[in-house]
């Protein structure tokens, strides 16, 4: 990659991945030379699936788009941008009740590192609504998934799901 690329990271969980995150990594793949998604591992959430797990699932739903990278990493997002060569990083939108929790992370980011370049594409107004917290309470409750996540994370959440009502 030349020293001139325009690169960007995005980053989050990503448990699961869904039709939200797919269209602003769609987006995202045309306005950067390269993109890297970073899933991230917080110590904080109980994950449906392992970091690794999600790493290959979002690596086989991006592999058509050529300059796009996935990469797991765990401690600051900030560090995370700079060990990728990279000076932006990307967030996505849904709603004004994104905005606070944005704007409080955007201020502490460039605390952190001030050369951090935070910038924000708005989710599709079909993809508004989506959030992994909305799509794990379905797939538990046994809902249909069609329009939340891609196709082949429909089969993973509901075979994750059925495996942790055998085993309660």
């Amino acid at each position: 990659m030349n020293r001139g690329a325009r690169i960007a990271v995005y980053t989050g969980s990503f448990d699961p991945y869904h039709l939200g995150h797919q269209n602003i990594v769609r987006r995202a793949s045309r306005l950067f030379d390269r993109l890297v998604i970073g899933v991230g591992e917080n110590p904080e959430k109980r994950s449906v699936f392992s970091q690794e797990e999600r790493v290959t699932m979002i690596e086989e739903l991006v592999e058509e788009l050529p300059n796009v990278d996935v990469r797991g990493f765990s401690g600051l997002a900030v560090r995370f941008v700079r060990e990728e060569g990279a000076r932006v990083l990307l967030r996505g939108i849904r709603a004004l009740s994104d905005i606070e929790y944005e704007f409080t992370m955007t201020l502490t980011n460039s605390t952190l590192d001030e050369e951090i370049e935070t910038v924000f594409l708005m989710a599709d107004k079909e993809y508004g609504h989506l959030s992994s917290t909305l799509i794990r309470q379905i797939a538990a409750l046994g809902g249909d998934l069609r329009g939340f996540v891609p196709e082949p994370v429909i089969g993973r959440l509901e075979a994750r799901f059925r495996q942790k009502v055998g085993q309660a």
